[in-house]
């Protein structure tokens, strides 16, 4: 498929935002290839024709060529891809598919590196797209995607990747986010329930605490990994959030600082465990493996990490306590996009044949099983409920909860902005100071 001229991305901010992905559910190995790059070039009339390397108009045995970087979750992705090129390639003879598996710590970096030497791939999966679409270097789903399949999306999922009123990119695969709790401890206490309001929580770390001065009541991740997931599930579970109805930033609402102060008050209690800073989820997950924390906000990954880890809790899932009548669950999803790189309409044809193949229910739901994500589609979501009955109250979390404002260019920097506004508030800061600066920064 011909190039584009693309403008040249030097700067973006991809990697700063790689590290909210869904990756963080799973292992993140080094670069696989499933299949080498190699050029290609044809003769006619013996005579040899000069192309460019990122030219793929001219396609090996004229077949149409589609490439594809894909991020890789864990051990069997490379794998699965492998076996998804070949069937792909059986089931659809015109279509030459190639496949390139990147680690999460590099794939960022090569698709930028690529993108500025006019190497852009036809189809990318990764977390983030704002950049690249505030580069005009993204075509509208819409127009790569096939009705049927743009169909079978949730709504909320493919609202992530609105710009403009015009839907950029689709959903891969999710993430959701309830609370854990270790029964026998709660029980022990005498928390006779797991607790759904702030008040309930603070009276069960207190009950916790007492009963068990050697474990950790509430788990907290406050690092450089999830700290921006921490400040969004207390303020999303005070009525705040990072924007307004209009797409405002409002860093510094009310009820995100009273929301903060709030985690801050518990670590400062002692209900928590003694380093947010530098303690991430994958340690707190080992504390509530072995007893050390009794209750946190997980992915629904926990117990199969629990489980990989040799470890074997007690556990029970329920909704993160609020302090406003409504409880919020996180989301967090990874994406599809399309380069804009000229395609003729069989090209185009050939795309939407790879996502038709791709979203199938059967094939999609065993992807999606592979690494323990959650499905984005409704028609995944319903077949995986219909095989697996624990994974029906996941379905419908995954349904209605809230997301990170990715499709805002300035995401970046808001992450990390309130990643550092709540370790400088861990350092006896004024929370109410840092995300008045914060907003300020952000929206001067």
């Amino acid at each position: 498929m011909k190039k584009k001229n693309l403008k040249k991305v030097l700067a973006l901010s991809l990697s700063l935002a790689a590290a909210i992905s869904l990756a963080a559910c799973g292992s993140t190995p080094a670069e696989t290839n499933t299949k080498d790059d190699t050029d290609t070039t044809q003769e006619s009339d013996n005579t040899e024709e000069e192309t460019e390397s990122t030219d793929k108009e001219e396609s090996s045995g004229g077949k149409t060529e589609i490439s594809v970087i894909a991020a890789q979750y864990g051990q069997n992705t490379a794998d699965w891809w492998k076996t998804f090129e070949a069937d792909f390639e059986k089931d659809n003879e015109g279509i030459d598919l190639n496949v390139e598996v990147i680690s999460w710590n590099d794939i960022s970096t090569t698709v930028n590196t690529r993108v500025a030497n006019n190497q852009a791939p036809d189809i990318l999966n990764i977390d983030v797209f704002a950049d690249y679409q505030a580069d005009d270097l993204l075509l509208p789903a819409k127009d790569y995607v096939s009705e049927e399949t743009y169909n079978k999306m949730y709504e909320a999922f493919l609202e992530q990747s609105n710009v403009d009123g015009t839907i950029w990119a689709i959903p891969d695969l999710a993430s959701a986010r309830a609370m854990y709790y270790n029964k026998d401890i709660l029980e022990g206490a005498g928390v006779t329930a797991p607790p759904t309001t702030w008040d309930e929580l603070t009276e069960a770390c207190k009950k916790i605490k007492e009963k068990y001065p050697d474990v950790y009541p509430w788990g907290i991740d406050m690092t450089t990994d999830e700290g921006q997931a921490a400040f969004a599930y207390y303020i999303w579970n005070n009525g705040g959030d990072f924007t307004d109805a209009d797409g405002n930033w409002t860093l510094n609402s009310p009820e995100n600082v009273a929301a903060i102060e709030y985690a801050i008050g518990l670590i400062n209690d002692g209900y928590t465990n003694t380093d947010p800073a530098n303690e991430t989820r994958y340690d707190l997950q080992d504390m509530f493996g072995t007893g050390k924390v009794a209750m946190m906000i997980a992915p629904n990954s926990l117990p199969t990490y629990i489980k990989d880890g040799g470890n074997e809790v007690n556990y029970g899932m329920a909704p993160i306590p609020n302090n406003n009548g409504t409880s919020v669950s996180a989301g967090v999803m990874d994406r599809f996009m399309c380069f804009d790189n000229e395609y003729s309409d069989e090209e185009m044809e050939a795309i939407k044949t790879f996502f038709d193949y791709f979203f199938e229910d059967e094939r999609y739901s065993a992807w999606v099983e592979m690494e323990g994500f959650l499905p984005a589609t409704k028609t995944g979501g319903e077949a995986l409920a219909a095989k697996d009955e624990s994974m029906a109250e996941w379905i419908d979390i995954v349904g209605s909860c809230k997301f990170y404002p990715t499709a805002k260019t300035e995401w970046a920097d808001v992450k990390q902005g309130v990643i550092s506004a709540e370790q400088n508030a861990l350092l006896g800061e004024s929370v109410q100071e840092q995300l008045d600066n914060l907003q300020a920064e952000i929206a001067p």
